[in-house]
C-alpha cells in the first residue's frame, strides 16, 4: 500500500510538472505570436531600396503584393511568384533576409 501511495504522488507531481511547462509554452507562443502583429502596412513604393534590390536579386519572378514594417524597421512582404505560389518574407531595413 505504501508503495502504492508513492507511486501514486510521483505520478500526480509529473502531471503538475508538465501542465506547468505546457503552460510556459503557450505563454511563449502567444507573446511570439504578438510580435509578429506589430506590424503596420506600407506602400510598397516606399520600400528602403535594399529590401527591394534583395528581392529582385533572390527572388527575380516574384511580385511584391503587400509590404509591412514594424518599430524596429523590420520589414514583413507579402510576395507571389509567377508560377503562382505565394509567400511572406522578412527582411531588415539592410536588405538582409530575417527569421521572426
Amino acid at each position: 500500500m505504501k508503495k502504492l501511495m508513492i507511486v501514486a504522488l510521483m505520478a500526480f507531481g509529473t502531471m503538475t510538472a508538465f501542465a506547468q511547462e505546457e503552460a510556459n509554452v503557450e505563454e511563449v507562443a502567444t507573446e511570439v505570436v504578438a510580435a509578429q502583429d506589430d506590424f503596420s502596412e506600407v506602400a510598397v513604393e516606399e520600400l528602403p531600396e535594399a529590401v527591394t534590390a534583395a528581392v529582385t536579386k533572390n527572388y527575380p519572378t516574384a511580385t511584391i503584393n503587400k509590404a509591412y514594417v514594424n518599430e524596429a524597421s523590420q520589414y514583413k512582404l507579402e510576395v507571389s511568384l509567377e508560377d503562382g505560389t505565394a509567400g511572406t518574407l522578412y527582411a531588415d531595413a539592410e536588405g538582409n533576409w530575417i527569421e521572426l
